[in-house]
């Protein structure tokens, strides 16, 4: 390599040319590897999610964080709104997703949108997470023929890797053909980890079964180019949670002994009674210290109590740097991470929650919404075509424009919600924004919302209300008895409806 120095130093000198570079007194210890995307998981992915499903179990800011970012990204569901222009077609197709719904657990356990939230928790805690189609015979009665089965990444054996007689290649369990498209997964039937407790055990968990990609979607968050399996958001914050944990159960431990004023007795001689120590007990005392005690001594006995240092101020200054340092690498804010607030104001934690919801909202759409959402509503749409549960006349050749969907995410709750709502109405009538856009972002649909108004509006006619929030009427001449109460008629209002 003496060579390759002698290059460098004609080519740029003495000095490197950038700082991380070089083998100076500060990098000399810096030891770095450059694996390729796969190869950076191969080795190290099975360890990685044992440690953050195990932080996960145990303990408390591992759960919060997982918690948080999984309410904020799916809450109730990220819904889907067929685009269609033919409304009778359009409340066809949902009123049978609707339906379906209930039925889409392979378990029975959940709905589709507790589907996603089980499968995106998956995805944060083991890195990646599989859900395979289930399809269904007619006899089962289902809606469409079509269930989900989500499935831990452990299914999937990193170390199965092959090369095919066919010319294809299996990598970390997927199998690829020679165009690297995906064309196979080969599944262990159970875990790994409940072995024969597995309900679907078969003959034993480390049976491998081949399930075509069509029949399987992938969920994970791509980090690098190339990259085939996921890594758990945990990841950089593994040994810093281990750590404190420990480092927080070792604080509490020490004020707890600290607070039971612990003793330690020292004996004049060997044999001598210890604190009305039996002399018949085996060497053990009959009374011992309690917080409040207090012990008379025998003559000659003499305590000495502990004194632990104290870390002062520091300990709740230190935790809360580590702790930032975990929702920073956990993807979330400090607060939702430890429900802390009391160093907050609106306009910090409102652009704490725009940052966040940025990231949240490029996982909904790139990620969860792309690789999960999409190709289950096409395969369900598939499927009830073919079954005739759908009319939809040329779909074959019109595929595209029938499949064709705006996913809704649940929508933010502000801090202060009446600033936004007034900056929301601005944009609206300034033509910066239009109400169904508006009514998205609160996660409902603008048909819905807008049927919904008629028949209160509709309602209230029918039955003679009037209320200041509705501006189709001039409330000057009528009687209210508050804001947002219902008023009598006016006269005039009256006479119109008794000549009518």
């Amino acid at each position: 390599m003496a060579w390759l120095h002698t290059i460098k130093r004609r080519l740029f000198g003495a000095s490197p040319v950038y700082d991380g570079t070089g083998g100076g007194r500060r990098a000399v210890a810096w030891s770095v590897g450059n694996p390729g995307a796969v190869a950076a998981l191969a080795y190290s992915q099975d360890e990685l999610r044992a440690k953050s499903r195990d932080l996960a179990r145990r303990n408390v800011w591992a759960a919060a964080g997982i918690e948080a970012f999984v309410s904020n990204a799916i809450g109730t569901g990220i819904k889907p709104q067929s685009m269609l222009t033919d409304s009778a077609q359009r409340e066809a197709i949902h009123s049978l997703w609707w339906d379906w719904c209930e039925q889409a657990d392979a378990t029975g356990t959940l709905d589709f949108y507790g589907l996603q939230t089980l499968a995106t928790r998956a995805l944060l805690e083991g890195g990646e997470c599989l859900v395979r189609l289930r399809w269904r015979r007619p006899e089962d009665g289902l809606p469409v023929g079509l269930q989900l089965q989500v499935i831990e990444p452990e299914h999937l054996p990193i170390t199965l890797n092959q090369t095919l007689s066919s010319g294809n290649v299996i990598r970390a369990g997927i199998e690829f053909d020679k165009r690297g498209r995906r064309v196979a997964y080969h599944l262990y039937r159970a875990h790994p980890g409940d072995g024969m407790m597995s309900a679907m055990s078969g003959t034993g968990s480390m049976d491998i079964v081949r399930v075509p990609a069509e029949e399987v979607i992938h969920l994970f968050r791509p980090l690098r180019p190339g990259q085939i399996r996921g890594e758990p958001w945990l990841a950089r914050a593994l040994l810093k949670l281990h750590d404190l944990d420990q480092y927080d159960d070792a604080e509490l431990v020490r004020k707890k002994t600290a607070a039971m004023f612990a003793g330690f007795i020292t004996r004049n001689a060997p044999d001598d009674a210890l604190m009305n120590e039996s002399p018949t007990g085996g060497g053990v005392a009959v009374a011992g210290m309690e917080p409040g005690t207090m012990q008379v001594l025998e003559p000659g006995e003499d305590i000495k109590f502990s004194d632990p240092s104290d870390v002062g101020n520091s300990y709740a200054e230190f935790m809360r740097q580590q702790l930032r340092a975990v929702a920073a690498a956990m993807g979330v804010t400090y607060e939702m991470l430890t429900g802390d607030l009391t160093q907050v104001n609106y306009s910090s934690i409102r652009a704490g929650l725009l940052e966040f919801r940025r990231r949240c909202e490029a996982i909904q759409h790139h990620v969860i919404v792309h690789q999960l959402c999409r190709p289950i509503w096409r395969a369900w749409m598939d499927q009830a075509v073919l079954e005739g549960a759908l009319t939809l006349p040329g779909y074959s050749r019109q595929r595209r424009a029938y499949q064709a969907a705006k996913w809704i995410p649940q929508g933010w709750q502000w801090v202060d919600p009446l600033k936004e709502t007034n900056a929301m109405k601005a944009a609206i009538r300034s033509g910066l924004m239009s109400r169904s856009e508006a009514i998205s972002s609160n996660g409902y649909d603008a048909e819905d919302v807008d049927q919904e108004i008629a028949a209160d509006n509709a309602r209230a006619d029918a039955l003679g209300l009037v209320f200041d929030s509705d501006p189709r009427h001039d409330l000057t001449c009528a009687t209210t008895t508050g804001s947002g109460s219902a008023a009598v008629k006016s006269e005039s209002t009256s006479s119109a409806e008794s000549q009518s």
